[in-house]
């Protein structure tokens, strides 16, 4: 009984609304729906949300700071190990980068004393021109770039063309403020190259996909998964060494190149003055004069005449009685 009174004297403690103030609030939000229409907008309710929000802001601001801090105390932690992780892995990566640099330091001072000991001057590349590309949409070409460079900064068709990471192409048409590069994905271009590593030759074809396939392999050739690919330079168009990609196989068994400079967008292009070895003239004069020997002298006018009509009579054949040649 004691139990039965308590819950009903608590409920009749309860906060009561009356019916009409529950349907003076219906209607009053009814109102504001219909008037926060954007056809039926109330500019007044419009200042007034506005000013209210203005005013609320700071203190929603400062209310939601901690819960903020709550949330991201999670995220935090975590991107703080993987920053760990990453540093131990580059400084791994960096000491491995001392010991590749002291082996490159090694073997380009063994090149150097080799040059020296055959007395080979290989030349020293010019400056290189630096611009900024943009995608050509339209041509009859289907793979090119244009860059803001052209014969006036130096530039010449034929020049290679590469990015931070490889060879991306070279010029083809060349004016005075542009220029036109030919990519190696492009179906006209024709590069000879080979495999750093075994040397053996190949022709990187483009056909306007992303991996350029090879030809003219051989039937054996020494070509592996990863090799890296390079430029030979034996068709005189670009020169030799220069960095293009990795050979991988595709689904047919054909082998193809991915490229180097796909590995970020071709943007700032970088290009190379290049002179390709020019074909030894046809003719080659002869001194008159051989070296160490003195001059001949002239034969006097008399002399002259009288051996005109010896030559002449020793380039006619002799005839016997019958009128016939010898």
């Amino acid at each position: 009984m004691a139990q039965w009174r308590s819950a009903r004297q608590g409920a009749d403690d309860t906060i009561r609304f009356s019916r009409t103030f529950l349907l003076l609030l219906l209607a009053i939000s009814a109102i504001l729906i219909a008037a926060d229409r954007t056809e039926d907008r109330v500019e007044a309710i419009t200042v007034f949300r506005a000013a209210f929000n203005d005013v609320s802001l700071p203190v929603l601001e400062a209310a939601a700071q901690p819960l903020r801090g709550l949330y991201n105390v999670g995220p935090w932690w975590r991107r703080q190990m993987e920053l760990a992780n990453e540093i131990r892995e580059l400084r791994q990566e960096m000491a491995e980068l001392r010991a590749w640099r002291d082996v490159a330091l090694n073997y380009s001072e063994q090149m150097r004393r080799q040059q020296e000991l055959l007395n080979l001057d290989p030349p020293m590349p010019r400056n290189r021109i630096t611009a900024w590309s943009v995608t050509e949409t339209g041509g009859p070409f289907v793979r090119t770039r244009l860059v803001g460079v052209g014969s006036d900064n130096g530039v010449e068709p034929g020049y290679p063309a590469l990015n931070i990471y490889g060879v991306v192409g070279r010029t083809i048409d060349v004016g005075a403020r542009s220029s036109r590069i030919l990519l190696l994905t492009d179906l006209n271009s024709r590069v000879s190259v080979m495999a750093d590593r075994s040397n053996a030759r190949a022709m990187l074809v483009g056909d306007n996909t992303d991996f350029p396939r090879l030809d003219y392999l051989g039937r054996a050739p020494d070509i592996r998964e990863g090799d890296r690919i390079v430029t030979s330079g034996d068709d005189n168009v670009l020169p030799r060494g220069l960095p293009i990609g990795e050979a991988v196989m595709d689904r047919r068994g054909l082998w193809r190149v991915a490229l180097y400079s796909s590995a970020a967008p071709i943007d700032l292009i970088w290009i190379w003055p290049f002179e390709p070895i020019a074909p030894p003239a046809e003719e080659v004069p002869v001194p008159a004069v051989l070296p160490g020997l003195p001059p001949a002298d002239p034969l006097p006018p008399d002399a002259a005449e009288a051996a005109e009509p010896d030559a002449v009579s020793s380039a006619e054949p002799e005839t016997d009685q019958t009128g016939e040649g010898r």
